[in-house]
């Protein structure tokens, strides 16, 4: 089947492509009863919206979000809800004079080696834009998990480059265009940024993830283990190359009393003396902080002229025009918290029917 559809119970299929008349989403299995309204969603699409800062892309999209179904009187129905925006600065003609050559770093070979077909405006449904989709369906869980259990996904830049975040201050992460949780290195990874932007390039980085007060018992123990599902999810994000819970890669460096994390009891509940884990205990949430970190590729997309082929084979250079983001991170952060919050919603209602 064509993967457009994430998700078994609370299911979301996205539709649409960069450069077309709009796109949209359809989240079925969203409980009925529950208040929701296009607010809810468009507080979410604006910290991801186009046209931010100047570390991100200068395209201008306001992204308004319009419900179409399955919300009557502010309360969902338990049918299918479709949400939609429209596509308004889209310029095409960026496009015409490389729609024949293949952007090193983008899909545009693999989709003609897969499709033999492609929209080559901005990539189609191979663009970043296809994310905005993912954020509408997210507001939705994201609110049922704060209203139920209040649980909160907090998305951090700690790494630009060569720029590391050293202190996290939460109250900083969205005052600042990196969306980074250390103020004085948001300053630096904001400056290499630009200064990057200027040399006609662009550099990634590392995002982390804090889930604070998860519903515990989610995840199933063998192939559907709670974090087999958010590394899918946010290696279905373009942009991610890695991924991490806990210790991650450092616990290929530690001995076993080292990366264990000791049960205690504290205030009459069991609990994790370390949370080296992440959160996850053979596939399954014990209800401490998830812990997330994903490595994320320099945007593909930049100035500098590179060598590549045309659809005969003959060699030439390119260089990408248009508008394009220098850094995603900022713009990736609420798409990564999306994802996850589908994930644990999915895996919530999961838990509940086998209950």
């Amino acid at each position: 089947m064509p993967g457009n559809t994430f998700g078994s119970l609370f299911r979301v299929t996205t539709w649409g492509e960069s450069h077309g008349p709009a796109l949209g989403a359809v989240i079925d299995g969203c409980p009925p009863n529950f208040p929701l309204s296009e607010k809810d969603i468009q507080k979410e699409l604006d910290r991801r919206r186009p046209g931010q800062s100047a570390v991100g892309t200068s395209r201008s999209e306001d992204d308004k979000v319009k419900i179409l179904s399955g919300v009557f009187q502010g309360k969902t129905l338990g049918t299918p809800i479709s949400l939609i925006i429209e596509n308004k600065d889209q310029r095409s003609k960026d496009y015409a004079k490389i729609k024949n050559l293949y952007r090193p770093g983008h899909a545009d070979y693999a989709w003609d080696l897969k499709y033999g077909i492609r929209d080559y405006r901005g990539g189609g449904r191979s663009s970043g834009r296809e994310t905005a989709a993912r954020v509408m369906a997210g507001a939705i869980a994201k609110k049922y998990l704060a209203m139920k259990f209040k649980t909160r996904i907090i998305g951090h830049t700690v790494q630009v480059g060569d720029i590391e975040a050293v202190t996290f201050q939460e109250k900083a992460i969205e005052q600042n265009a990196m969306r980074c949780a250390d103020p004085i290195k948001a300053k630096a990874m904001e400056k290499l940024v630009l200064e990057t932007k200027k040399d006609g390039d662009s550099v990634g980085g590392i995002a982390e993830f804090i889930v604070k007060i998860p519903p515990a018992a989610l995840g199933e123990p063998v192939f559907d283990k709670l974090q087999a599902d958010l590394g899918k999810a946010l290696f279905s994000i373009a942009t991610v190359k890695g991924v991490e819970f806990g210790s991650g890669f450092q616990a290929a460096r530690l001995h076993g009393s080292e990366n264990n994390d000791e049960f205690i009891c504290k205030n009459g509940k069991i609990t994790t003396k370390t949370n080296n884990a992440g959160g996850l205990h053979g596939g399954i949430s014990i209800g401490t902080d998830i812990i997330i970190r994903t490595a994320i590729k320099p945007a593909s997309s930049i100035l500098k002229s590179q060598k590549t082929v045309n659809k005969k084979g003959e060699e030439t250079t390119v260089s990408v025009h248009g508008r394009h983001d220098a850094c995603i991170i900022p713009r990736f952060i609420p798409v990564a918290e999306s994802m996850i919050a589908i994930v644990i919603m999915d895996h919530l209602l999961r838990q509940k029917a086998i209950k």
